[in-house]
């Protein structure tokens, strides 16, 4: 039987004002026996998340490989003093070939130059942005259930109306991209706030980390599979199936979950007293107000907000800019385009389930505090991530060692997953959904300015362009592990304590004094 939080009798939890405190002035954590994980009602609810966020990660990267396919020259106005030592030689047989993939008869190309697809990969996060905020706060005051899947639901409505959208023209390609950003903006704060709410404190690493990385195992799948429904059924199927199978989960969705376990009809009274009594008064709502100058100036909360920035930089410039580094430098063909530029994402997948769960064990045995696991776990995946990146950058035209340090780049860079990227619910877990709110809002900025800076920089197809992509991002990537080092911190702060936790924290100081 596994071992974990339980709150006693005095009604102690890891996010009360602590009895007992550790060396850094973290709570110790008592440990009694938890209901069994397997087939509970949180773990089928990370199960429908991490399939949710499969489905919106499909959704955000099919336009990356589809976008190979729906122009009808790689680059219709090349540049006249390119020069061709620094492109990489086309394989053998593939000399006389043009740059174009075939499409079955009645499928639309478009003459798209590098800045036009740059700005409509980009398209996306400019929504993407303006949702965060508003999604974190209602979520953390309602509730993130609707709001995760009447966003995953919009989503999906209007991928449906991609290839509509793309034969008016650009312009309205790109605002469509816009408004699928603007309703997939509330998901990640909508989880943030839903855990907040059911994740017991030493099983938050585990079930977050899994949840979350739905978005890695949803890119690993997604570019593949658009490679090769481009290439047999046209492009415009990839954005109709992709959209339907949105609708699908959202039905799922509403049928099984619920706000809180107080509420939801199918959990065991063990199970529901466990998940209550070990989060304590934190897994409430926060209210209509929020402490928002004392978030303004908590020196953790902005260690978040630099290192996502960071961190988000590299991750965006690979999601929404490597199948066409794979296409135009490296010269795979759209199917093998597809699978080599998933593989990254395989091993995210995998590297961010695995930190997880090692992160919850070093907390739960007391090998780490809080504040230790989150700052190793972040250095782990930006610091090794950073050195694989400028590899890359200088692996040439050998394909083996390309896609060999690009997928190690994404797979340590996993990792950071149970470090920075749910560093909210540490500091402030009542504020959760808020928090995830403002910091993905900072950290989406580089989803708007990475694929632009990266079509300026590769304006010409040459491998010193790219390699100005990957230094950038190497160098962001390490500033902002540096930046975490320093300033982030796992302690709840004093603004997020509730008058309920402040109350007995003052009542076991007195009964200690008395003592």
């Amino acid at each position: 039987m596994c071992r974990s939080a339980m709150a006693p009798p005095n009604g102690y939890s890891i996010n009360s004002a602590p009895l007992d405190e550790s060396e850094d002035g973290e709570p110790l954590i008592e440990r009694d026996p938890v209901p069994p994980r397997c087939c509970s009602a949180r773990l089928n609810l990370a199960f429908l998340m991490f399939l949710g966020f499969s489905v919106v990660y499909g959704l955000r990267v099919n336009l990356s490989v589809a976008m190979v396919a729906m122009v009808n020259v790689t680059d219709p106005k090349p540049a006249q003093n390119s020069s061709i030592v620094h492109a990489c030689p086309l394989p053998e047989g593939m000399g006389n070939m043009s740059d174009t993939f075939p499409q079955p008869d009645g499928i639309p190309q478009y003459p798209w130059d590098s800045e036009t697809q740059g700005w409509l990969l980009g398209a996306f996060f400019f929504g993407y942005l303006c949702t965060q905020i508003p999604g974190g706060y209602l979520s953390g005051h309602y509730g993130g259930t609707i709001f995760m899947g009447l966003g995953v639901l919009g989503t999906a409505v209007l991928t449906l109306l991609t290839p509509l959208a793309a034969q008016m023209g650009s312009y309205w390609l790109f605002a469509l991209r816009a408004l699928e950003g603007f309703g997939e903006g509330v998901t990640f704060p909508a989880m943030m706030a839903i855990w907040a709410r059911w994740a017991p404190p030493l099983e938050r690493s585990r079930l977050m980390t899994f949840s979350g990385s739905g978005a890695n195992f949803g890119a690993f799948v997604s570019l593949p599979l658009t490679g090769y429904i481009c290439q047999t059924l046209g492009w415009p199927a990839v954005f109709y199936l992709c959209g339907g199978a949105g609708c699908l989960w959202a039905v799922f969705w509403f049928i099984f979950v619920s706000d809180d376990p107080r509420k939801h009809p199918r959990i065991s009274k063990e199970e529901r007293d466990y998940i209550i009594g070990s989060i304590g008064p934190q897994g409430t709502g926060h209210g209509w107000s929020v402490p928002l100058l004392p978030m303004l100036l908590s020196v953790p909360l902005w260690a978040i907000i630099v290192t996502q920035m960071c961190s988000n930089w590299a991750y965006y410039t690979l999601l929404t800019s490597l199948p066409t580094y794979m296409n135009n430098i490296l010269h795979f063909d759209l199917k093998s385009n597809g699978f080599l530029s998933a593989l990254p994402y395989l091993g995210g997948w995998l590297a961010s389930v695995l930190s997880g769960v090692i992160a919850d064990s070093l907390i739960e045995r007391r090998v780490f505090s809080i504040t230790a696991v989150r700052k190793i776990f972040t250095l782990t995946g930006l610091l090794p991530g950073a050195a694989a990146l400028l590899a890359v950058a200088y692996s040439g035209c050998s394909h083996i060692l390309t896609v060999t340090f690009l997928t190690l780049s994404t797979t340590i860079g996993g990792t950071s997953a149970s470090g920075v990227f749910i560093n909210q619910i540490d500091i402030a877990p009542r504020y959760a959904g808020f928090l995830l709110g403002i910091t993905n809002t900072f950290g989406t900025i580089p989803g708007v300015l990475a694929p632009i800076a990266t079509g300026y920089f590769t304006e010409d197809h040459t491998l010193a362009g790219w390699r100005k992509v990957f230094w950038v991002a190497a160098g962001i990537n390490i500033g902002g592990a540096i930046f975490y080092t320093l300033f982030g911190s796992g302690k709840i702060q004093p603004w997020a304590i509730t008058e309920e936790e402040a109350a007995e924290a003052e009542k076991n100081r007195s009964t200690a004094v008395i003592t």
